[in-house]
């Protein structure tokens, strides 16, 4: 059975749009390795969180800020396919 993603995230804080942009950035990127991804409103007040099956892989509140799409897809990669080559989102930062 293929993993799943879930994110929650608070509509009142109006951040469906950046929900599903990175649902169908996942989608895209791992359209062979995810089994889907749910979208879920958040009941608890400036929630985002990404979770892959139970297991929280990203919360916004912990974590201080939202993830960028690049660490969003590579923290995915590494869970779910670790020798997949994620493209230009693998390569480091000019310094």
């Amino acid at each position: 059975m293929k993993p799943h993603i879930t994110i929650s995230y608070c509509p009142k804080c109006g951040w469906l749009l950046r929900a599903a942009y990175m649902a169908q950035e996942l989608l895209t990127t791992f359209e062979e390795e995810l089994g889907g991804v749910t979208l879920k409103p958040s009941e608890i007040a400036g929630s985002y969180q990404v979770l892959l099956g139970e297991e929280v892989i990203f919360d916004r509140k912990r974590d201080g800020h939202f993830p960028e799409i690049k660490e969003l897809k590579q923290t995915v990669r590494d869970k779910v396919s670790p020798g997949k080559s994620l493209g230009h989102s693998d390569r480091k930062a000019e310094a």
